[in-house]
């Protein structure tokens, strides 16, 4: 297919969150603002609060300013155009009449084109396929993210080395209870003093609390139980994430939190040394939860009634790892397809036994033509 006749393709969005328009014109901005991708050319389309920036900063062929067509078309009719019209006006001018576009485009922005003679057709899956094959920049400043990830982990494990544990086996740092709020805090300042920007919402989970993944942790710390630290925020200048997950224990861990640690690990270990080019995999999700069955974790619900209400989840019920990059869980999915080279996932399975506690190793791959590159290098500590 000719350049000509290739479709032109549309972003309307802002780009701190909005993750194609950030890989499409590196440009980073708050608002919505408008791209097209048509007849082998790229533009943005900007207020005069962006304009002076996105022509510095943006990799694009031409930037328009929307107050300069804005002045054209209002010459031209007479009458100050709305905003959607001068942004039809823009698509119409380079070719954009028929656009491709994300799918989660808002439905009602496309209507209001559609009366403007904009007519937008949704793309099912990556709007951006390119986005999951990264560059050797794109490695770069992914590993810068995760230096800024790690930077963090250590200042909770310095902070967890300096807790004592007092009374109830509850620790207490710097003449207080050491509460997972409190080492949130500790965590999050060091990720921003290394040039993160922090989530906000990293779990410090201990005891019980650990045995759900996504619970955040809340409340007094305590020693000889087993702690998850999962990480995750952006490189406040290149918008790329990182994500780290470590579980350690303050104090003595006990032979059945060391079991579960240690054969967790193995089930990280053992995907890893899948990874490859051409792997499939949903077969090592499907491998790595074998192993854990045959090492006495299966995937199951606990404590269900007899009527069958109730119970929790017991073994490993997530993935065993994402796609990472200008989304913290970003396509394509691990276990969706054959791996390729210049994807990078997470590795992270999970083992959470109700009594016992949660543990979670996570990491970060690069897949390459030889296997894989880790691109986390932080080390794992049980005891603290």
């Amino acid at each position: 297919m000719t350049k000509k006749n290739v479709r032109a393709r549309l972003i309307i969005a802002e780009s701190e969150q909005g993750a194609d328009m950030l890989h499409a014109t590196g440009f980073r901005a708050p608002d919505a603002f408008v791209y097209l991708q048509s007849r082998g050319r790229t533009a943005i389309l900007l207020s005069d609060l962006e304009y002076d920036r996105g022509r510095r900063e943006a990799r694009v062929d031409e930037v328009v300013s929307s107050s300069e067509l804005e002045k054209r078309l209002a010459r031209k009719s007479g009458t100050k155009p709305s905003s959607l019209e001068v942004t039809a006006a823009f698509l119409k001018a380079r070719g954009g009449t028929r656009p491709l576009v994300p799918s989660d485009f808002p439905l009602g922005l496309a209507r209001e084109l559609e009366g403007h003679g904009i007519m937008v057709e949704p793309v099912a899956g990556m709007f951006r396929p390119e986005r999951q094959i990264k560059t050797p920049e794109e490695v770069r400043l992914m590993t810068r993210a995760t230096r800024i990830t790690e930077c963090g982990m250590e200042r909770a494990f310095e902070v967890l080395r300096a807790s004592s544990i007092g009374k109830s086996r509850v620790l207490r740092w710097g003449g207080a209870v050491l509460t997972s709020e409190r080492l949130r805090i500790e965590i999050e300042s060091a990720i921003l003093r290394a040039g993160g920007i922090p989530a906000g919402n990293s779990i410090v989970a201990c005891g019980e609390q650990a045995c759900d993944p996504h619970e955040r942790g809340h409340g007094p710390l305590r020693g000889n139980e087993l702690i998850i630290l999962d990480l995750f925020p952006r490189d406040a200048v290149s918008g790329y994430y990182g994500d780290l997950t470590r579980t350690v224990v303050r104090g003595k861990a006990t032979e059945a939190q060391t079991r579960l640690w240690e054969i967790c690990l193995l089930g990280q270990k053992l995907a890893l040394g899948s990874l490859r080019v051409a792997a499939d995999g949903g077969a090592i999700h499907r491998e790595v939860t074998q192993f854990f069955t045959d090492n006495g974790y299966p995937t199951e619900r606990v404590g269900v009634a007899k009527d069958g209400t109730g119970g929790r989840w017991s073994g490993f019920f997530h993935g065993t790892g994402h796609g990472l990059g200008l989304d913290l869980h970003e396509a394509p999915r691990f276990g969706a397809g054959k791996l390729k080279a210049g994807q990078v996932f997470t590795i992270e399975p999970g083992l959470y036994i109700p009594g016992v506690g949660g543990v979670r190793h996570e990491d970060v791959a690069l897949i390459t033509t030889k296997g894989h590159k880790l691109i986390s290098r932080i080390a794992k500590p049980l005891e603290i």
